[in-house]
């Protein structure tokens, strides 16, 4: 069955309102009875960047992961991110976002895309050492809207260089939400057949008429694991001047089931964690 990824701390990172830390538990919490794969919750980056996550420290503490299979991820973006997740047992991924768009690497994490390969070989050392799994956002993945190089060979350069360091969890993330249906297809299709022994997941962002046909397509190429976000809140805010949305979670759940592939989720918990987002989150 298709990994499915609910990522609430894409969807809170850029609201503006602040949402207080026994909320965001209770909302969590909510979304672990799901049963999805992962949930990708809290982020170690600087507060001045992102501070709607500046509480994660202590969201994790207080998450109720006694009953559950649902994975914890956390995204980090430098060393020092990787050093305080990694200490937290209940962390299974952290999560780095590398693009393959220069200019993106360094509006998202100000660094070149060589510097950001040696702190993603830093982090991978540390998730070594603690047992954790290095997960890689592979930003820019279908394509690049700021100008810079982008074809297949490229792609597979980097996935060659993830490969060669034991990367076995990479999302290939369409950040600008600007990916068509031909890279996505071109993409799954190059790197699946090349790298087998790598989980090949998307994140895609996108207007409200168009993820269905993105995911559909992704799936029909090889897609092993989906990232959503409840109703589609959130979106990348360093990616443009207007913010584009994620996919809604429970869209990619109704498109998998369709086709036979869905995880066993919880129909119940999810529609009461829809049902609380609405009321009290995104308000």
């Amino acid at each position: 069955m298709i990994q499915l990824v609910d990522c609430p701390r894409d969807a809170l990172q850029g609201w503006q309102t602040w949402i207080p830390t026994e909320k965001k538990v209770a909302y969590y919490n909510l979304l672990l009875k799901v049963g999805f794969d992962t949930l990708d919750c809290v982020s170690f980056v600087s507060p001045k960047a992102v501070p709607q996550m500046k509480d994660s420290a202590e969201v994790v503490q207080k998450l109720d992961v006694g009953n559950t299979k649902t994975k914890l991820l956390a995204i980090v973006v430098n060393e020092r991110g990787a050093k305080d997740a990694v200490q937290w047992e209940t962390i299974h991924f952290l999560g780095y976002p590398f693009s393959i768009s220069e200019t993106f690497q360094l509006r998202n994490t100000k660094k070149t895309i060589a510097q950001s390969w040696d702190i993603l070989l830093r982090i991978q050392d540390l998730c070594v050492k603690h047992n954790k799994t290095l997960l890689v956002y592979l930003s820019m993945g279908f394509g690049n809207p700021y100008g810079d190089p982008w074809d297949e060979s490229i792609l597979l350069h980097w996935a060659e260089k993830m490969y060669g360091i034991e990367v076995r969890y990479v999302m290939l993330a369409d950040t600008a939400g600007d990916a068509k249906t031909e890279s996505i297809a071109l993409a799954f299709r190059y790197l699946t057949k090349h790298y087998p022994q790598v989980i090949w997941g998307a994140h895609f962002h996108a207007q409200p008429q168009q993820w269905k046909e993105k995911i559909l397509t992704a799936l029909e190429n090889g897609c092993q694991r989906f990232d959503g976000a409840i109703q589609g809140y959130g979106g990348c805010p360093f990616a443009k001047e207007e913010l584009v949305g994620n996919v809604p979670t429970e869209g990619i759940y109704q498109v998998l089931k369709e086709k036979g592939k869905a995880p066993a989720l919880n129909e119940a918990a999810l529609q009461q964690a829809i049902t609380y987002a609405r009321k009290e989150i995104f308000v």
